[in-house]
């Protein structure tokens, strides 16, 4: 049962450093269709994953390892994303890479904090709450990190990911609460057998 749990613990926290990783890609590239160039991203519509991943590690594994998974996100992910993504020539670029670190990692550990104060409500409060309150934060301190006094409109582009994120939280309960029946699965069993 402890390979499980391990093989579980490891799949997510590679899944996040890989959504820090095209999430930061994706955020360079506006939406070129129906006039959304001006307000929004495709980092938009893979950046909420994140939170499933951090809320389905809280639900399983509490705060302390969810923290853990972030932490491993976050460090290989920037990390990556300095290496492959980050052009040094270019100061947007840069900051693009700064302001995803700071961002991501200040946003999830608010996720982190808000989901567990409500873990215990109906299934759906915690995480999209903490959703909505990390991708909020997120969105904000990223953008304004990345963009600010660099002649893009940032504000536009942050209200225009932010709502693309509002709606993708809200789709993730989809996934969120049918993980959530193997989730329980999975403590059950380790409960039963004493891991």
């Amino acid at each position: 049962m402890k390979k499980i749990k391990n093989k579980f613990f490891f799949i997510l926290s590679f899944l996040m450093a890989f959504i820090v990783i095209i999430s930061n890609y994706l955020v360079q590239f506006p939406v070129n269709y129906l006039s959304l160039e001006n307000i929004l991203t495709y980092g938009a519509f893979t950046y909420p994953i994140a939170f499933l991943i951090t809320d389905l590690c809280n639900r399983k594994y509490g705060k302390n390892i969810a923290k853990k998974i972030v932490y491993f996100g976050f460090l290989v992910g920037v990390l990556l994303t300095l290496y492959f993504s980050t052009n040094y020539s270019d100061l947007i670029s840069i900051r693009i890479a700064i302001g995803s670190a700071i961002a991501f990692l200040t946003a999830q550990l608010i996720d982190i904090k808000v989901f567990d104060q409500l873990r215990r409500r109906k299934w759906f409060i915690a995480p999209i709450t903490s959703s909505l309150t990390g991708s909020t934060i997120d969105t904000f301190l990223f953008f304004s990190i990345a963009f600010y006094g660099t002649g893009i409109n940032w504000i536009s582009l942050s209200f225009g990911d932010l709502l693309v994120k509002i709606f993708v939280a809200i789709l993730m309960l989809i996934p969120f609460r049918l993980l959530l029946s193997s989730i329980q699965e999975i403590s059950t069993i380790e409960k039963n057998f004493n891991v």
